[in-house]
């Protein structure tokens, strides 16, 4: 199969979370297993050009419909790891993608609709048929219907969309602008409750229900979550869409990609080590402490590494802290916030326990050092309010560091406490609770804690259970090629 992915971001040329690994991910295990795959992305000042070999340029003069005029793009191609990867770069005045960030800026609206009109122009222009575009959140929700009610006349009839919620929670939400920039026009036509209307806000324009609508099939990243956004406020508003498309779509749990995340072969860690010789994991943690000059003292560290959000729980992880380092425990969080805000509450939560021996608060993020942290830690917390897929917890696991999760989208598909699941013993690999609040998280962190200090044969077969846990991209990738040959043949 010939397949298309059109994404905002792709690991590690333009990262900013999550997304970015899922679409370089899938799109190594699609090839592995004999497609063709290609992606195509924007040209970002901020994107990691080191990464990016023989990067050229392919397309000099794409001119794209916009706004009643054209906008001039130059397109470059380069292998991202080995990945086949387009870079569309607009010269226009608006300079979409030179802003020194990849997002928040007030007209993202436009510059994503902009890259989903660039992208099947270039498709077009260049002759590319895919049978398979496969597009990710409310970024590229404007493809399948630009495809359907534009480019399908004009060439690209025989092509199929396979759409992918990473978070129902940002959902491109704007004005009819958007439809007369990108020539759709029709604000009467579009605007319909059954098409790119938002359910609560009249003469709004949903990107992301756009993409829903005109899709031939949608997927979220783990089947809890599938669940959740049909039945819970977790839709954001979504939920009667979902429902009436409920017949085109399902949950297919993301994967991770062990090529990178391996303590065998981790080029970060200065041992490595495996299920079946799991010894140079305490030298892991010997170095990560002396790195973070935490006490060396027989106690087990709590990890954590992301954005610090509100969806994450943050005040349960300033708890878990406190808990830990009162409790017998060590604690180290690696991450930032966008929000300046909470940036600078953690700035003074670091500034609070800057002497403290038992606990370490680096507010950036920093590759080396997450890869130190996932094999030195015993413990890993994600205590999130929800968690579309999370890949933290699954690459915690493949480094023997059991999570401490909250039961919600795929942290409930992936981690299974070690007292109360009811699968057999070799099959737990976590502690689990259910409760958003500190008193949840203490049910989970305590007997965690607990069971590291006093039944350590129990612990090292909890953690040696994580480690054989299979997340790799090999099961997705066959749901998704599953997913494609079915709407392929529709």
């Amino acid at each position: 199969m010939f397949i298309i992915q059109i994404a905002s971001e792709c690991a590690p040329v333009a990262k900013v979370g999550g997304l970015a690994d899922v679409v370089f991910g899938l799109s190594r295990e699609l090839e592995i297993r004999g497609n063709a795959v290609e992606i195509i992305l924007p040209k970002y000042d901020v994107a990691r050009y080191d990464t990016i070999y023989a990067l050229q340029e392919v397309w000099r003069d794409l001119a794209v419909p916009w706004g009643g005029g054209a906008v001039h793009c130059t397109v470059h191609f380069g292998f991202v790891h080995g990945r086949k990867c387009f870079f569309i770069d607009p010269h226009s005045r608006e300079h979409f993608f030179n802003r020194r960030a990849f997002y928040g800026h007030h007209d993202d609206d436009l510059r994503f609709a902009f890259f989903c009109k660039a992208a099947l122009e270039f498709m077009l222009k260049s002759n590319k048929r895919p049978e398979i575009i496969h597009c990710h959140d409310w970024q590229t929700g404007l493809v399948p219907v630009l495809l359907y009610e534009l480019y399908a006349a004009a060439g690209l009839g025989h092509c199929r969309v396979c759409y992918t919620l990473h978070n129902l929670k940002h959902q491109g939400v704007t004005g009819p602008h958007v439809l007369h920039a990108s020539g759709l026009g029709r604000p009467e036509y579009f605007l319909h409750p059954d098409r790119l209307g938002d359910p609560f806000r009249p003469g709004a324009v949903n990107l992301m229900k756009g993409g829903i609508v005109y899709s031939n099939f949608v997927t979220t990243v783990s089947p809890t979550y599938a669940h959740e956004i049909r039945h819970t406020d977790q839709n954001f508003g979504l939920g009667h869409t979902l429902y009436i498309h409920q017949n085109k779509f399902g949950g297919v749990l993301n994967g991770v990609d062990y090529d990178v995340w391996n303590p065998e072969t981790d080029r970060h860690l200065p041992a490595r080590y495996s299920a079946a010789e799991p010894a140079n994991k305490y030298e892991c943690k010997r170095a990560l402490r002396r790195r973070l000059l935490l006490r060396d003292e027989f106690r087990p560290i709590v990890a954590f590494i992301g954005r610090l959000d509100p969806q994450k729980g943050l005040h349960l992880l300033r708890h878990a802290l406190f808990r830990c380092i009162h409790g017998g425990a060590q604690f180290v969080l690696l991450g930032s916030s966008p929000d300046p805000a909470i940036q600078r509450d953690f700035e003074r939560l670091k500034w609070e326990i800057n002497d403290n021996p038992d606990s370490h608060l680096e507010l950036r993020y920093d590759e080396d050092l997450a890869h130190l942290i996932y094999a030195g830690a015993d413990l890993f917390l994600v205590p999130s309010q929800f968690e579309p897929c999370g890949l933290t917890q699954m690459i915690a696991m493949k480094y023997g560091t059991p999570p401490i999760v909250r039961a919600t989208g795929g942290l409930a598909d992936t981690v299974f406490d070690v007292d109360f699941d009811p699968r057999p013993f070799a099959e737990r690999n976590g502690f689990v609770f259910h409760d958003f609040n500190p008193q949840g998280l203490d049910s989970a962190l305590l007997r965690a804690i607990g069971l590291w200090h006093n039944d350590p044969g129990r612990f090292r077969e909890l953690m040696l259970n994580a480690m054989r846990c299979d997340y790799s991209w090999n099961h997705p990738g066959r749901h998704y090629l599953a997913i494609y040959d079915y709407i392929r043949h529709k």
